[in-house]
């Protein structure tokens, strides 16, 4: 397996950070990985995770998916019902994006005094 060079326009590596450095996707793969090894159904993800739309769920949940960091399951009920899970790729995605989120926490106040001084 090759490693991608980032700073190639071409490389994949550059479309593969898009995905997964969203906020989106940085709170689905943190309630997925606190469930594991749970399923949590598309319902819930929604409720745990306020101001996603239905719409961008089902997209970041999507490409979770088609990367091989989640899994699907579909059960043929009326409604139907759609489950979630992390493949271990995803669970290994869970505590760098953990270390993001956590120096985001620490570092926003400061950031906003920041950008605050500069509006000025």
């Amino acid at each position: 397996m090759t490693r991608g060079d980032l700073f190639s326009p071409e490389c994949p590596t550059r479309r593969l950070l898009d995905r997964i450095g969203t906020k989106w996707t940085s709170m689905a793969v943190k309630v997925l990985a606190e469930a594991d090894p749970e399923e949590v159904r598309f319902a819930e993800l929604r409720r745990r995770m306020p101001g996603v739309s239905q719409k961008m769920l089902s997209v970041t949940l999507q490409n979770l998916v088609h990367d091989g960091l989640a899994e699907r399951r579909v059960e043929p009920t009326v409604p139907v019902r759609v489950h979630y899970r992390l493949t271990p790729l995803g669970l290994s995605l869970d505590e760098p994006l953990a270390a993001v989120r956590a120096w985001a926490e620490e570092h926003m106040a400061e950031i906003d005094l920041v950008r605050a001084s500069a509006k000025r």
